[in-house]
């Protein structure tokens, strides 16, 4: 499977994860995603560089999608520890075809294998607040949880980290040019 960089021209694609998705947490009694992600914010992230697509080969749909950046939320992240260095994963979405392959865990290793090759202390991520099932998910991972957010607006907000390291992943990343962040860093 390679990794390639979203472009524009895939964000009804990108959409389309987050409306099935949303269907399929529905059908699992949680309400994650049920409102419609604002296009503007997702293609913001495209155009930096932060948004990926996982395929087959080129010329196929799109397996899962990850956006890696460093947009530490203040509301879940305390000052210090958005001072520290950090890479954080957003929108990770396998399409349900691909359930069960191990691509989750996979784009994981390679999040944490960008940010290891950074320099990158943390590897983090929040989930919806009330989705215990991806919660453990995520500490089946490695991850370990911080804290969870009291505030009433914040609806993803269990946050999590592990630490950033070098790990085998098996995606060809030669459709990627060098991955950026953001800042230039």
């Amino acid at each position: 499977m390679i990794l390639v960089r979203a472009e524009l021209a895939d964000l009804p694609r990108l959409l389309k994860f987050r409306t099935d998705t949303a269907v399929w947490l529905s059908s699992l009694g949680t309400d994650q995603w049920a409102k419609p992600f604002p296009a503007d914010h997702m293609m913001a992230s495209i155009r930096a560089g932060e948004v990926y697509l996982l395929k087959e080969h080129q010329a196929a749909d799109a397996a899962a999608t990850i956006t890696l950046d460093r947009d530490a939320d203040e509301r879940l992240w305390t000052a210090d520890e958005r001072a520290e260095s950090a890479l954080y994963v957003h929108k990770l979405t396998v399409d349900r075809k691909y359930a069960g392959a191990g691509l989750g865990p996979r784009l994981l290793n390679w999040a944490g294998d960008q940010a290891a090759r950074q320099g990158v202390t943390w590897l983090r991520l929040d989930a919806w607040t009330t989705n215990t099932q991806l919660q453990a998910y995520y500490l089946g991972q490695g991850f370990r949880h911080v804290r969870t957010s009291t505030e009433p607006t914040v609806v993803s907000g269990w946050a999590a980290q592990r630490r950033a390291q070098r790990a085998e992943h098996g995606f060809d990343e030669g459709a990627l040019a060098a991955v950026v962040p953001r800042d230039g860093t």
